[in-house]
């Protein structure tokens, strides 16, 4: 009997502790608390001269009141490529901001100060830290505006709005407007060494820099070939037989003295005059 008593009251403590109202009364209750104190530090912070040493052990714990604000704030801004941990210390870099910016004289409490410092602080992050190529902050700008009308201008004409839609609605031109498109492109940038293609495919995965196209070397002498072909045809017959035969025929020296009947080193000295004839009026060309 003493036992289930027991257990009784136990389980009647644990479901009085686990009501929601009562759960979220004392949460505000704890809040209410903890704001009590935090204006008091503040105050006394406000009151205290400049090279006082306790300057730096209140605003120390003034932060560490608030740190579960910051946590809060930051948590909102999870789910967007950013690891919650960075957010979480930009948030607390926020926090000291405020801390460090607020003047209770102005009659605001130090929440409704502390809220947009430290969301503006987060925003600021994504804004300059986040972005894999820097855009300018004008086109940034203009790239949330252009998200912000779409869905209104989807719903009101009842289809995707056009470049020229997105224009006159935002009063800008159609250049602009593609160019805040294009800017979504550079929030994140894939690496050449990531895979491409299907993961469903059987053939070996390459990677994207491989597919990419790149120039080809003998483009670099398609000029020159062209430029030669009528320098070629002006030569005397014997010079250009023997360049045709050594470069076209893939002849050696000794082969063409063979074949024309004369001596190795006169094909020498004939195909080195004629090659610095060619590379001298390519030159002048």
């Amino acid at each position: 009997m003493t036992m289930t008593t027991t257990i009784h009251a136990d389980a009647t403590g644990a479901a009085a502790t686990d009501d929601p109202a009562t759960v979220t009364h004392r949460r505000a209750a704890d809040r209410a608390a903890t704001n009590a104190v935090a204006m008091s530090l503040l105050s006394l912070l406000a009151d205290l001269p400049t090279g006082s040493p306790d300057r730096t052990r209140i605003r120390a714990r003034i932060i560490e009141l608030y740190l579960p604000l910051a946590r809060y704030l930051a948590q909102r801004f999870r789910n967007r490529g950013e690891p919650v941990d960075d957010l979480v210390q930009v948030a607390g870099v926020g926090l000291v901001k405020a801390v460090d910016g607020f003047d209770a004289a102005h009659g605001v409490g130090f929440t409704a100060y502390a809220i947009p410092t430290i969301t503006g602080e987060l925003k600021r992050h994504f804004r300059d830290r986040c972005w894999d190529m820097r855009v300018p902050r004008r086109t940034q700008e203009l790239r949330l505006r252009i998200s912000r009308v779409t869905d209104d201008l989807t719903q009101s004409l009842g289809r995707s709005p056009t470049v020229a839609d997105l224009a006159t609605r935002l009063g800008c031109t159609e250049e602009d407007v593609i160019e805040g498109l294009d800017a979504a492109h550079a929030y994140r940038t894939l690496s050449l060494d990531a895979p491409a293609g299907s993961e469903d495919s059987d053939r070996e995965h390459t990677s994207l820099g491989a597919r990419l196209g790149c120039a080809d070397p003998g483009l670099e002498h398609v000029e020159a070939r062209e430029a030669l072909k009528p320098m070629l045809a002006a030569l005397p017959e014997r010079e250009r037989v023997i360049v045709t035969m050594r470069f076209f025929g893939n002849y050696n020296q000794s082969q063409i003295a063979a074949e024309l009947g004369i001596s190795q080193m006169h094909v020498s000295r004939i195909l080195r005059a004629t090659l610095n004839t060619l590379r001298r009026r390519l030159s002048d060309d």
